[in-house]
């Protein structure tokens, strides 16, 4: 079939393009980057991280990437991202772990939105630049919506997670005014065996005493870690990803007595934009 051939060899040579790449990723040391590190590596891209820590990134992710200290200064981040192709910007505190308390909050948005800002600045002034930025972001951002059906064409909501959400998105979106594709993941909870959310989870379950997180009625909108590895790439390789992205599972899922037996396996999440669709959020976004 001729129109069969001329598709698989337009992906071809996407593939083909997309090969051997240099790609910056910031908040690499953290447990989605962990897991997408390794996964560039092995399709051949060579990984640039912005860190607080050379020692650290190298004992986390291993010799085999170059390190750009944020001590460096913005200067040393523009040269950095002058030679790469593509950033993944993963940064961000952890939002489960410690109560918000109004400092907390104030980390909360300072590690998001304020380093987001620094490094879209430095895209602003690297030459050349960049083609694509995917930045993280959170369905906080829609709220508590009870049985509403969300996409990414819901308004906001007005809390703390979805203003936090909202000005991080923007944050991200300035780089657009420099000729990047930019993709906002709108992630669920991130669930995998190696850390996270379910490591903090699990502990209970596994002496007996865990149950339904909350009324047990709420919509729990999660993705696996490894299919948010995939998206990653899928959103880094293809052009038609493109602003807003519900990075979650296809499936409503509330939390039944035994939440985690059946929705901890990869492989069920959506990947084409703006097709996912998710319930409200919990708490931790």
């Amino acid at each position: 079939m001729p129109g069969a051939h001329t598709a698989q060899l337009l992906r071809y040579r996407q593939r083909m393009a997309n090969a051997a790449r240099r790609i910056l990723v910031t908040g690499a040391t953290g447990f989605i980057g962990r897991a997408l590190v390794p996964r560039l590596q092995r399709e051949g891209h060579r990984v640039v991280v912005w860190a607080r820590s050379e020692t650290r990134a190298l004992a986390l992710l291993g010799a085999d990437i170059d390190v750009v200290s944020i001590a460096a200064g913005q200067e040393a981040l523009t040269a950095a991202l002058s030679q790469c192709d593509a950033v993944v910007n993963l940064a961000g505190e952890p939002l489960l772990g410690k109560r918000w308390t109004p400092a907390r909050k104030t980390v909360l948005r300072a590690s998001r939105i304020d380093v987001t800002g620094q490094l879209v600045t430095a895209i602003e002034a690297a030459s050349p630049r960049p083609r694509v930025l995917v930045s993280a972001s959170a369905v906080g951002l829609y709220g508590d919506r009870g049985d509403e059906v969300l996409d990414e064409r819901s308004v906001p909501a007005a809390d703390f997670l979805a203003r936090l959400c909202h000005d991080w998105e923007t944050a991200a979106e300035r780089a657009t005014q420099s000729g990047l594709r930019v993709v906002l993941l709108r992630t669920g909870v991130v669930l995998g065996r190696a850390g996270g959310a379910l490591a903090q989870m699990l502990p209970p379950f596994k002496v007996g005493a865990g149950g339904p997180i909350g009324s047990g009625r709420q919509y729990f909108p999660w993705i696996h870690l490894h299919d948010l590895v995939n998206l990653i790439v899928a959103a880094l390789d293809d052009d038609r990803y493109v602003g807003a992205i519900n990075a979650v599972a296809p499936d409503l899922v509330t939390s039944p007595p035994h939440p985690f037996r059946r929705i901890v396996r990869p492989g069920t999440v959506m990947t084409h934009a703006r097709t996912a669709r998710i319930g409200p959020r919990t708490s931790c976004g």
